[in-house]
């Protein structure tokens, strides 16, 4: 008898409980992708010597390498025949920024950060040693080496790049330069340059051994936290790069089919394509970014009549993220080609379903599973934080998960995880909202290739409740 009432009681106490804790569901939400050309961190279209909002340059001439002429702003962030861009890239000859030794004028750097900030941009650095024409290296290490202002045997070096000297005082420079702008949170990445007129590595070949690597290691020793890029160059002095920090890698003639007085050779068919592989770069994007300038300006492609899809589809190929275009107009009926770049340029995320449980306590764990795809050909290389929001008229919380965004190559990406509801959040029906956020602010800050995004730049996901 007494074992009777026991298996009733046994079986009483099971079902209050099961009455008491009822199935959870799981809710699955799918999204709706969009083909709209998004703006987005360090990747797209960049201004050059200009910022968002300023005119172009007319035709086919640009600025190179001096101070910056700031235009007069009238709050119109839009750039007209150009595409709107997270990126400004600034060029600068170290004569400018050192024009008394061991004194620098960095104010030339710190106004084109302030104004980058301003329009909503993050800038891109190169401080070239001297340019062509009549740019220099600085007038006291013109006095200090003397020598023709072009030396002989190499066309674009204006001074003896072997000279220990050029190795010892453009290296404290660059250490300098990293000293106080590593890091900087306005600043996206730097150039590598070493040597060669504009910076452009010509000659590169003919440096000594100990005379280049010093040079790339003042770049990788003083820039850990900032992005490098390495100038294509040479086999040689790619490889160190490489061996000594994870270097992203650009070219500055982009495009060129046959420009240079000889219709058998082209950047774009003869050097290009082989430096990439011969010069160990084929999968340096995969860690660091690629950005590429154009040759000429585009309406130099467009005369010529260049294949723009071609160009486009190489630079594709070759995991392109950002593209100086100098600030020069795209050709009119070229836009539905730029339009079909940017939306392939860099990284492009589109999240294809979330999977949540309808309803988590207070102080519980709400698990996830997350299917993404990356539309792009490149990762995003900046840390972002993959955050989730519950809100609703009494209480919003954003919970950070650990989600490591950088490592999301192009194609699919999977992301399960789970995150702790805080102690204290009232019950209640609350909207889930998912964003890739700022470190600081935890705002949105990266634009998804999917529709259902509010006011504040967070994506619908479903309705979760907290009992």
């Amino acid at each position: 008898m007494q074992k009777s009432l026991n298996y009733l009681l046994a079986f009483f106490i099971l079902s209050v409980i099961s009455i008491e804790v009822p199935a959870q569901k799981t809710i699955t939400a799918r999204f709706m992708e969009t083909d709209e050309v998004l703006t987005n961190p360090g990747i797209g279209f960049m201004t050059f010597q200009r910022f968002n909002g300023d005119d172009l340059n007319e035709g086919l001439r640009w600025t190179e390498g001096k101070p910056i002429v700031y235009q007069a702003f009238d709050g119109n962030l839009e750039n007209k025949d150009h595409p709107m861009t997270s990126l400004a890239y600034f060029r600068i000859y170290w004569r400018y920024l050192e024009p008394e030794q061991g004194k620098y004028d960095w104010s030339l750097i710190d106004v084109a950060l302030r104004t980058a900030n301003k329009r909503g941009q993050t800038l891109l650095l190169r401080v070239a040693p001297y340019g062509g024409g009549v740019e220099d290296v600085p007038s006291w290490y013109r006095s200090m080496v003397g020598g023709p202002d072009l030396w002989p045997g190499q066309p674009k070096w204006r001074v003896d790049a072997n000279d220990p000297r050029y190795a010892e005082y453009f290296g404290k420079f660059i250490i300098a330069l990293g000293q106080r702008y590593d890091g900087h949170p306005d600043l996206e990445s730097v150039d590598l340059a070493i040597v060669g007129f504009w910076g452009e590595g010509a000659g590169s070949t003919m440096l000594r051994t100990e005379i280049m690597e010093s040079l790339v290691n003042a770049y990788t020793d003083n820039f850990k936290k900032t992005p490098l890029i390495m100038l294509l160059t040479d086999e040689k002095t790619n490889k160190y790069g490489l061996s000594r920090a994870n270097v992203g890698w650009r070219v500055d003639c982009l495009g060129d089919m046959g420009g240079f007085g000889n219709p058998e050779w082209s950047h774009m068919m003869d050097y290009y394509p082989q430096g990439i592989i011969n010069f160990g770069m084929k999968d340096a994007w995969k860690t660091a970014p690629v950005s590429l300038e154009v040759c000429w300006v585009m309406q130099k492609w467009h005369d010529e009549g260049w294949d723009v899809d071609y160009i486009i589809d190489e630079s594709l190929k070759w995991h392109i993220s950002s593209f100086n275009a100098k600030s020069s107009a795209v050709p009119k009926e070229w836009w539905p080609s730029v339009n079909r770049w940017l939306n392939r340029m860099g990284y492009r995320f589109v999240l294809r379903s979330f999977s949540y449980p309808e309803f988590v306590s207070s102080n519980g764990k709400l698990s996830f599973k997350s299917w993404w795809e990356n539309k792009g050909v490149a990762p995003i290389y900046k840390k972002f934080l993959l955050a989730i929001r519950l809100t609703n008229e009494k209480r919003t919380e954003v919970l950070i998960t650990d989600a490591d965004i950088t490592g999301w190559l192009p194609g699919d990406n999977l992301y399960d995880d789970a995150v702790f509801v805080p102690s204290g959040m009232p019950e209640g029906i609350y909207q889930l909202q998912i964003g890739i956020v700022d470190l600081q602010s935890r705002n949105p800050k990266v634009n998804l290739a999917i529709e259902g995004k509010d006011n504040e730049g967070w994506y619908q996901v479903g309705k979760l409740e907290i009992k």
